[in-house]
């Protein structure tokens, strides 16, 4: 595929190091990084700053998510307003079973939404003077595989055509990457899945004190949290779904069916302010390289959201990516960033089996046999009852040691 085409118009010029484009919690802590490291960097987003705070996302972050945010200085509201978790439930046949991650792996993990995780890396990057363009449009790059500046065309939030030259474009603009088509040897990997997520944010308190990961003759759901009074759940759906078309009661019934059992365990309910339908898929596309143009984050990858992976992988991908750049740009190591994409698909693919691995474990397929039930559950049990299975677990949602 050919490279985007160059507006017509004769936009002013800029001149930066690093363009980022995509304004979200995985361009932030590049810039932020980069930033610390004494490289100049522009972020670009098509988007509103108001409407990425109003967009409410979900968040897990693992251990060393969190101390990236803090040990950067990006965040130190993530330890004050985020709340620590020291396991999971994994419920089935009726039963609830905690996976102990303390006991396990000696990590916890940490419920912080990603909108916040976007509020503290943008008040870090206006802090310090970061160079931010939100609500641009009709953006377009160019230029990448030759010898001279990357470029990024644009139409800045007044109306004013500019183009930016940059030693080095980055793509973490999201799984409608525009940035992705330009790699020209590009292979890309896929898995979908024949069920998706009805999602609920519902005005109620808690109904547990840690997430429960439910499989029931009902299909998955997940019982989240969000705030004291405000929690976030979800259950397996049609792709297809019209959310509209469900009834408040028969949302919570669908989901009181999902996590009943002999033990009594019921949710809370209360009144829904949201729903919508998650359509989800399993994604990476290698290299993650091409001249002077990167990938980070979902630009790359997506995973399912059964593992809680995405975020998290964003913010690896950027970590390594910030050192190669520190590397290839202040050390004039030529070959720093052909390591990035070895560097960051060792952990995505580990990432990619294990939210496979827990979609696959939890969720119920259409036509499935009655063998195939009781292998699933045959399955969660030998999780549960092993210590080696348990540790597995608790060793991929806390996330890996980073490399």
């Amino acid at each position: 595929m050919s490279e985007t085409p160059r507006p017509s118009s004769a936009p002013t010029t800029e001149r930066t190091t690093v363009a980022i484009v995509g304004g979200g919690p995985a361009g932030l802590m590049l810039s932020h990084l980069l930033h610390l490291a004494g490289i100049a960097t522009v972020v670009l987003d098509n988007r509103e700053v108001a409407t990425i705070e109003t967009t409410h996302r979900a968040g897990i972050l693992e251990r060393d998510s969190v101390r990236l945010l803090v040990d950067s200085g990006a965040s130190d509201r993530v330890l004050t307003e985020g709340h620590e978790h020291q396991g999971i439930a994994v419920r089935f046949g009726g039963a609830s079973h905690r996976i102990d991650f303390q006991e396990l792996v000696g990590a916890s993990c940490w419920l912080y939404p990603q909108t916040e995780v976007f509020i503290d890396l943008h008040r870090a990057r206006t802090r310090d003077g970061g160079d931010l363009r939100y609500g641009i449009s009709d953006t377009a790059v160019h230029d990448v595989a030759g010898d001279g500046p990357a470029v990024v065309a644009f139409t800045d939030a007044d109306g004013v055509p500019r183009r930016l030259e940059a030693e080095i474009v980055v793509g973490a603009d999201g799984s409608r990457s525009i940035c992705r088509d330009l790699v020209p040897d590009r292979r890309q990997f896929f898995r979908e899945y024949p069920f998706a997520w009805f999602g609920i944010l519902a005005e109620t308190p808690p109904s547990a004190p840690e997430l429960i990961y439910a499989r029931s003759e009902h299909g998955f759901a997940l019982v989240s949290q969000r705030t004291e009074t405000v929690q976030r759940l979800y259950f397996q759906c049609d792709p297809t779904e019209d959310p509209e078309a469900w009834s408040e009661e028969r949302i919570w019934e669908r989901l009181q069916g999902c996590l009943a059992g002999d033990d009594g365990f019921t949710l809370h309910e209360g009144p829904i302010i949201q729903r919508s339908v998650l359509p989800f898929r399993s994604f990476v596309q290698t290299p993650m390289r091409h001249g002077r143009l990167v990938l980070a984050g979902d630009a790359a990858h997506t995973v399912p959201p059964t593992g809680a992976k995405g975020l998290n992988l964003a913010l690896a991908d950027v970590r390594v990516l910030a050192e190669q750049l520190e590397l290839a740009l202040l050390k004039d190591d030529d070959g720093a960033l052909d390591a990035y994409t070895d560097r960051a698909l060792a952990r995505v693919w580990k990432a990619q089996h294990f939210s496979y691995w827990m979609t696959t474990m939890l969720h119920r397929v259409e036509g499935s046999t009655p063998f195939d039930e009781q292998r699933q559950l045959g399955e969660l049990a030998t999780l549960v009852g092993s210590r080696a299975g348990s540790t597995y677990l608790a060793e991929g949602y806390t996330g890996w040691p980073q490399q």
